[in-house]
């Protein structure tokens, strides 16, 4: 199966991954699989779900383009533009596997918020300074063959233009092997002024190269994935 070239720097290429062809770069080994936070939140996770499908389908008149695009096994690492408190709602329901979020620190001491958003598998961040923990348990879940969720803006567009990428994608990307899924997220802060929300899956991108990443490949595959989502939103 052909790879298509998204842009390259030197010896090393961003090349867009048709979903056929993940199982010959990410090994078959690895298979969806919940973590393991019970019965009971696996089932709320799912009731959850599906309640918000029913909110998006029915009251938001939502579209989702390119679900096909997304893998249907191994690590990848969506990333997608932030606009809205319910971004996390509507990727999650649009993705065909559970994507684990990171979830700023301060909604983890909200009551109430604080379980279900535990529930729904997310984990804690701390914004604007290194976070050792969140980063762990980032790369358990990409090395346990499931799907992370990210906003690398870092934090809500207010005005809905396209923020500047902070670098941890892809560092998360070029450290595991797994490939970035951008996805555009538009509408979601029109959700009572009559918006439409809309949900483009854009193609993997997987940065090849070989040895230890340098800054120069970590900026080059960010401005990869921002160029990605910018003209899913144009």
């Amino acid at each position: 199966m052909g790879k298509r070239q998204a842009t390259s720097s030197g010896p090393n290429r961003f090349v867009v991954l048709p979903v056929a062809a993940q199982g010959h770069i990410i090994p078959r080994r690895y298979h969806w699989q919940y973590p393991i936070f019970g019965g009971v939140l696996q089932v709320f996770y799912q009731f959850a779900k599906f309640a918000c499908y029913l909110f998006l389908r029915f009251f938001c008149r939502w579209e989702v383009q390119g679900r096909e695009n997304f893998p249907l096994e191994g690590p990848v690492i969506v990333i997608a533009n932030h606009i809205s408190y319910l971004d996390p709602v509507a990727v999650g329901v649009a993705a065909p596997r559970m994507v684990r979020f990171m979830a700023k620190e301060e909604l983890f001491h909200i009551p109430v918020v604080n379980w279900i958003i535990k529930g729904l598998h997310a984990f804690p961040v701390r914004r604007g300074r290194s976070d050792r923990a969140a980063l762990k348990a980032a790369l358990e879940v990409l090395h346990d063959g499931q799907v992370l969720g990210m906003f690398p803006e870092g934090t809500r567009s207010k005005d809905g233009r396209l923020l500047p990428f902070q670098h941890g994608a892809a560092l998360l990307a070029l450290k595991t092997g797994a490939p970035l899924l951008p996805v555009a997220i538009k509408n979601t802060n029109r959700v009572f002024r009559g918006g439409r929300i809309k949900v483009i899956i854009g193609q993997p991108l997987k940065f090849k190269t070989t040895g230890p990443s340098t800054p120069q490949q970590v900026q080059d595959l960010t401005a990869a994935a921002y160029q990605a989502i910018a003209k899913m939103l144009a």
